[in-house]
């Protein structure tokens, strides 16, 4: 073993200044690469889960508005939502149920017909158009929503039901109680639009938009939303 190098002696040859070389600029590399991919993670993550945004809805003389749905539109390289399932659109006594419903992109909304008579149901809506023909009591029927937007809500039996379903391309949407507060659980931080829209909205296109800073822990902002009912 007398005039060999310790790396022939264990059966790896000689060891020249450039492999030393290679292993440190790969090695440097690697790190680098690692380093860079755990921030985009934690940036990712501080982003996605920044605090809770709460949103109290009311009409110009203080009254709470509940149906109203808040959002913030997702920005390229944002969560997208995964569909929602168990979404019902039910009728009953003649009227929808709920008369608003959020369903994310992709998700299937079932429509039970819990009435004693039969239901015709439809949108015409933009994207959403859809018609389900009468179907009796204790019947469904099932739609998947593919576009993001409003389909409004009809039956071409009883004219007085009406309801909307708020198709949403973010992960960032809730709707407003009876209190008229919607809570969004895990804003994103930073400075973003926020959408109101509610049906009945006066607004255009029934949506108002204002920018706020959502940061850790709890934010909470009131919009003012002016609505007029149809006779």
């Amino acid at each position: 073993m007398e005039g060999l190098t310790n790396a022939e002696y264990h059966g790896v040859g000689p060891v020249s200044l450039y492999d030393i070389f290679s292993v440190r600029v790969l090695g440097k590399r690697m790190l680098r690469t690692f380093l860079l991919s755990a921030a985009t993670s934690l940036l990712f993550a501080a982003q996605a889960f920044a605090g809770e945004l709460v949103i109290r809805v009311t009409t110009p003389d203080g009254k709470p508005l509940p149906d109203a749905v808040v959002l913030i539109a997702a920005r390229p390289g944002d969560p997208k939502p995964a569909p929602a399932d168990g979404l019902r659109m039910a009728q009953t006594s003649k009227q929808f149920a709920p008369f608003v419903l959020i369903a994310p992109v992709g998700s299937t909304v079932e429509f039970p017909n819990l009435d004693k008579f039969r239901h015709h149901v439809y949108s015409f809506s933009k994207g959403n158009k859809f018609e389900l023909e009468l179907y009796g009591r204790e019947e469904k029927r099932v739609i998947t929503f593919k576009t993001a937007g409003v389909a409004a809500l009809g039956c071409n039996i009883h004219d007085q039901m009406v309801a909307f379903i708020r198709v949403v391309d973010t992960p960032w949407a809730a709707k407003s109680g009876p209190d008229g507060v919607a809570r969004l659980t895990v804003a994103p931080e930073g400075s973003r639009p926020l959408e109101v829209w509610h049906p009945y909205a006066t607004a255009k296109d029934q949506t108002i938009t204002q920018t706020l800073s959502v940061s850790a822990g709890t934010t909470t902002v009131t919009v003012v939303l002016d609505i007029a009912p149809p006779r």
